[in-house]
């Protein structure tokens, strides 16, 4: 009797479910029929549909996400206020000791319109296109504003991070992987000698390691570091919204300095379950960065025989023709791969330039090795876009790649925005974007837990999202 009872109730509750799963394929295929119709070949995007469905769209995560640059530069005034600084009218620097005359307050800038859109043109690239260019080439301007606002951004970090998740929650964004602060860093004299001469090999790197192992001071910033992600971080993560962080090593400084971030950042990605990769930031076409790039790759192939669960989302390839020699163009992404054993790779711009490219993009796509999409500052900082961009090469030879920001605060832009561009140029269908969305936490490096509930979490919103579309199309008649 208790038999049938049970396999009557199983028949009812699949009975039940059938309706609902062929409501939610109804909603799943209108909300097709409506995508295609806003990308239609041969016709001009409807840029005005397209933002509003990409900002109701859930859009899973961000995973080329640099903290200071994501923070708009209105809020960097507010700490300039709050940390006693104030910001020189002649130069648009921030200035601590308050001299006379030309400093005055962030908010006294607010309330300027005139010294706020001068601020503005020099904190981010706002208004590089559309006035007379006050501003210096494209990448410098990129480049430059992070010494701008330099003085505070690492301050107020709590403040920060509440910030940019009520922004991402207002968006459908619900987990960024954050570049967050600089790995804490020593130098050492001997070894950038050494460095420099071509001699260091693995036996230097274990030596200056545990010379670094020993120095009370280096392991103390190590121990700063992780109470500033625990302190800056507290209560962020909920039902809506999660967060995880990298540390970072700056490309262009000297050797031993670069190593000593790298090792740090090993040690914290290994140390903490919020710190869940590492990477290395900086202009990548500037002389030093180019000089030591073979050496930054031997460094983090050295250091992931030590810790080799540590993932790594490198930097490489944001290069075009003309920046470098050609020479240079030829060997960063496959370096970062094949050496450094990198996870994931930001921008990939040079792929095309590469020795063997599709052997590159062959492996990539075997090995699952994402690349982090930058349209905006792709197209800013190297001109590169349209069928120029090398997305385009990745979609055809199959690399899995992710939308993303990289510094939203200083390209004036958001995650929504980024799907916008990809949209109106390469005309995708409504599944490509949707993958696109889930692809964001599938390559992430959240732990296997926390990226199985946002992969669930994320059905449950576009299951809403679709009906949503659906319900809108069926009262306009479409």
């Amino acid at each position: 009797m208790k038999k049938n009872i049970h396999a009557i109730a199983m028949a009812a509750a699949v009975l039940c479910a059938l309706p609902q799963a062929q409501a939610a394929n109804a909603n799943e295929e209108a909300t097709k029929r409506h995508f295609a119709s806003l990308v239609a070949p041969g016709k001009e995007p409807k840029l005005a549909e397209l933002t509003m469905f990409f900002t109701m769209m859930p859009k899973g995560g961000d995973l080329h996400h640099h903290y200071s640059g994501a923070i708009y530069a209105e809020q960097y005034l507010e700490w300039v206020d709050k940390e006693g600084f104030c910001v020189n009218k002649a130069n648009y620097t921030i200035e601590k000791n308050k001299p006379a005359g030309a400093c005055v307050s962030g908010q006294d800038v607010m309330n300027d319109n005139t010294v706020l859109a001068n601020l503005l043109q020099r904190w981010s690239d706002k208004d590089f296109y559309n006035h007379s260019a006050i501003q210096s080439p494209p990448d410098r301007q990129f480049f430059d504003t992070f010494a701008y606002f330099g003085p505070v951004s690492s301050t107020n970090t709590a403040d920060g991070l509440q910030r940019l998740k009520q922004r991402a929650i207002q968006e459908n964004l619900s987990y960024i992987e954050t570049i967050f602060e600089i790995a804490p860093i020593a130098q050492d004299v001997d070894f950038d000698k050494k460095a420099l001469s071509g001699g260091v090999t693995d036996a230097d790197f274990a030596a200056l390691t545990a010379k670094l192992d020993k120095d009370p001071a280096f392991q103390g910033w190590i121990a700063g570091y992780i109470d500033n992600v625990n302190k800056s971080g507290a209560g962020i993560d909920d039902d809506q919204f999660t967060l995880r962080y990298q540390p970072f090593a700056l490309r262009f400084l000297s050797p031993s300095q670069v190593y000593s971030q790298i090792l740090s950042s090993f040690k914290l990605a290994s140390s903490h379950p919020k710190i869940v990769g590492v990477n290395i930031v900086g202009q990548e076409s500037v002389n030093v960065s180019m000089r030591d790039y073979a050496l930054h790759m031997k460094m983090y192939r050295y250091l992931k025989t030590k810790y080799p669960k540590v993932q790594l989302a490198l930097h490489a390839g944001e290069l075009s023709l003309g920046m470098v020699e050609p020479e240079g163009l030829t060997f960063h992404i496959k370096d970062a791969i094949d050496v450094a054993g990198a996870s994931r790779i930001g921008h990939g711009m040079d792929i095309a330039h590469e020795s063997n490219p599709l052997a590159i993009m062959k492996k990539m796509r075997d090995a699952k090795i994402a690349v982090e999409v930058n349209l905006s500052s792709n197209d800013f900082i190297l001109g590169i876009k349209e069928q120029a961009h090398p997305v385009t090469l990745f979609r055809k030879y199959g690399v899995p790649y992710v939308l993303s920001t990289d510094d939203a605060g200083v390209s004036r832009n958001n995650l929504s925005g980024e799907y916008v561009l990809y949209a109106a140029r390469y005309q995708p269908d409504y599944a490509e974007v949707k993958k696109l969305s889930y692809d964001s936490i599938r390559y992430s490096f959240l732990a296997d837990a926390d990226k199985q509930r946002l992969l669930k979490a994320l059905d449950g919103k576009f299951a809403k999202f679709e009906a949503e579309i659906a319900g809108a199309q069926s009262k306009a008649g479409r």
